[in-house]
């Protein structure tokens, strides 16, 4: 059995780091402006597009090609049906019954909704891709098994920094509520540790729905950010702002996931 303390560190590593990035509201200024929203909008939208990519769609293929004979075919319907996901909840939320419009103060709520929903499937498998490891290093008995374990967890963590500012910064420009973005940013993590806990007892056992898990999520991403984050970047005269930060995030997001996985 792994030491418990390692599989404490691991499973909640990573709800630890999104918080820590969620609390990055607390020092801003509430006084900020257009261009700060532009920031962030721009930020997250990068970080969601590289996530998706080499955190959720690659690893959907690896593993799909593993698994089945038709590998093609649980990444692209998983994606598809994860965008199809995103698009329901646009009809179910936010529609005004009888003028079939959408009112602005719900429209805002719902698109913050929306990228708290995305990150957070997201996270799923993420927590079970730990529970697995650290599931397996039990059933392998072997230090360097343990040690895996927790190097992927701690690179997972550090990919959630800027996963728990994605959320809370984009909220906080609109809402100027410090507590409820940092608040919102902290749960997209919380589910971590609970499927971290679900994949260490089911390990080996559910590693079919893995490319479906990923995939899903990767669908919600990609949707959101061409549907939300980045129509909104391009709203003003200094839409470049919102341009830069993207690259900005996704250039960061694509480090973290190279290195540190």
């Amino acid at each position: 059995m792994p030491n418990l303390s390692a599989v404490f560190f691991g499973f909640f590593f990573a709800f630890f780091m999104t918080s820590l990035g969620a609390g990055i509201v607390f020092f801003i200024k509430s006084g900020s402006g257009k261009n700060f929203y532009l920031i962030f909008n721009g930020f997250a939208a990068g970080i969601m597009i590289a996530s998706a990519i080499w955190s959720l769609l690659l690893p959907s293929i690896s593993l799909s090609n593993e698994i089945f004979d038709f590998s093609i075919l649980p990444p692209l319907i998983g994606f598809l049906l994860g965008a199809v996901f995103v698009v329901i909840l646009d009809f179910d939320v936010c529609k005004n019954k009888k003028t079939k419009t959408i009112k602005p103060s719900k429209k805002f709520f719902h698109k913050n909704i929306k990228l708290f929903v995305a990150i957070t499937v997201h996270n799923i498998p993420e927590g079970l891709a730990v529970g697995f490891a650290f599931g397996s290093a039990n059933n392998i008995s072997g230090q360097g098994a343990i040690l895996s374990a927790i190097g992927l967890a701690i690179g997972i963590g550090l990919q959630n920094l800027p996963e728990g500012a994605a959320v809370s910064l984009p909220f906080f420009a609109k809402t100027k509520n410090k507590f409820k973005s940092f608040l919102l940013g902290m749960m997209s993590g919380a589910v971590e540790p609970v499927f971290a806990c679900l994949g260490f007892v089911l390990a080996s056992k559910i590693s079919q729905i893995q490319p479906w898990l990923l995939s899903f999520a990767a669908g919600m991403m990609f949707f959101e950010v061409v549907d939300e984050l980045i129509p909104e970047t391009k709203k003003t005269p200094n839409s470049h702002i919102g341009s830069i930060s993207f690259i900005v995030g996704f250039v960061l997001m694509m480090f973290l996931d190279v290195v540190f996985t």
